[in-house]
Formats: C-alpha cells, sequence, structure tokens
C-alpha cells in the first residue's frame, strides 16, 4: 500500500512545492508513527528507493533527517534499523510540548482568529465522525490539525514548527493509546474543554485543559508499555 502511495514521488514536486527527499522522509515518517514500519524494522536504501519510485539520493538524505530526529538509527556498514520506543524520549517531548503549547493556549484566549476558529469546529466534527468509525490513523491527523489550528488561531504558527519535529516520539504512543475503547472519545471531550476555556477568554483555564490533555498519555504509558513491550527499549 505504501509503495502505491508514494510511486512517481520525483514528479510531484512542482505540484507541491516539496522536495523529492522531503516528501520521502513525510511518508517514512508516518509509516514509523503508524507503526507499519515497526521498531527494529531494518531500511534498505535501494529497496525503499524501488517502491517510492524514486533514486537512491533522496531516500538517503531522508534517512538522515529521520536519524537526525532519533526514528531511526544509521549503522555504518550494519545498515538502518527503525528504533524502539523510547519512554525518555517521549516524556522529553512531552515537557517540550507542555512548554509551549500551554503558552500557546494562553495566547490563543486573549486573541484568536474568527477564520479558524470555525475551522476547529469542522475539525472537532471529523474527530467524531472517525471515533464513530474506530478509526485512529484518521483520528490522530484531525488530532494534529487541531493542535495547529490553535497555534495558528493565535498567531503562533511558528510555535508549532519548534513542536511538530519531536512530537514523532509522542505520536507512536499516542498511536497505541487511541486503539484502546473510550481513548478518542475522551480526547474529544479534552479537545472541546480547551477551546471552550479559549472561547470564555479565561488565559489560566485554557493552560490548564491544554495540559491535562497533553498530561494524560502518562497515566497510560504503563499499561501501553507492558502491552507492547517489543516495540520499546
Amino acid at each position: 500500500m505504501m509503495a502505491a502511495k508514494l510511486m512517481g514521488l520525483e514528479n510531484l514536486k512542482s505540484e507541491t512545492g516539496e522536495t523529492t527527499a522531503a516528501q520521502v522522509e513525510r511518508d517514512l515518517r508516518e509509516s514509523i508513527i503508524r507503526l507499519e514500519l515497526a521498531p527494529g524494522t531494518r531500511l534498505s536504501e535501494q529497496e525503499i528507493a524501488t517502491r517510492m519510485g524514486v533514486s537512491r539520493q533522496p531516500v538517503r538524505e531522508a534517512l538522515i533527517a529521520l536519524g537526525k530526529s532519533k526514528l531511526v538509527d544509521i549503522r555504518p556498514n550494519r545498515g538502518t534499523v527503525v528504533v524502539r520506543i523510547s519512554a525518555r524520549q517521549m516524556m522529553e517531548a512531552r515537557f517540550v510540548r507542555e512548554a509551549i503549547e500551554t503558552a500557546v493556549a494562553r495566547r490563543a484566549s486573549e486573541s484568536f482568529d474568527s477564520w479558524t476558529r470555525r475551522r476547529i469546529d469542522t475539525i472537532l466534527s471529523r474527530q467524531k465522525a472517525a471515533e464513530e468509525m474506530h478509526d485512529h490513523n484518521a483520528f490522530r491527523r484531525e488530532d494534529e490539525q487541531f493542535h495547529i489550528a490553535i497555534a495558528e488561531g493565535a498567531g503562533c504558527g511558528m510555535a508549532w514548527n519548534a513542536v511538530a519535529d519531536i512530537k514523532a516520539h509522542m505520536d507512536r504512543v499516542c498511536n497505541l493509546q487511541l486503539r484502546h475503547q473510550d481513548s478518542m472519545k475522551n480526547l474529544i471531550a479534552e479537545h472541546e474543554a480547551i477551546i471552550a476555556a479559549i472561547d470564555s477568554r479565561d488565559a489560566e483555564a485554557a493552560a490548564a485543559a491544554m495540559r491535562r490533555h497533553l498530561n494524560g498519555i502518562l497515566s497510560d504509558l504503563p499499561q501501553i508499555e507492558a502491552s507492547h513491550p517489543d516495540l520499546f527499549e
């Protein structure tokens, strides 16, 4: 499925504005987050290039970028391997996200773009539809769109850029969390609490709601790690 989706990437550069390497990195990153490329999987430049219909150079650049993000381990003369989930790195990523996104929530409660506010209602509707269909991949995409919209609506789009690279270490755990019963329903309620506090112009409540939302994964982490020991360090 991944191969079919990615065939002919080099021909898409002019349409998307992305380099081929950036597109390869984005799609490999998504496959790692979805656990389609499971921890411990060995990655071959040539095999990836063949499946994606690109040359080896952009694949090499993409793997180097993923190595800098610590999602793959590039071992000279031994190959490249998808790293196992690190609870420590996930905790560090959550700490950074909390520091940035609680500040964004405060800013959003002071001033928020009306068009983006309407877009958030659409995002929440799509999340509810994904929850009803038990589609955790679609739900996670909308979760990301929700957080991006909060930052953009607050006029802090660059804040999300600071979060985007490190959040993958949380995303793999979130992907496992979303498979648990009622997880998606609970996250929707948390999103609604965040936007309600922003709507009421209550900076303290907005920051607190965002903090609770981002900390929720901590209570689920021990159970997730115990249920999937093969995926963790």
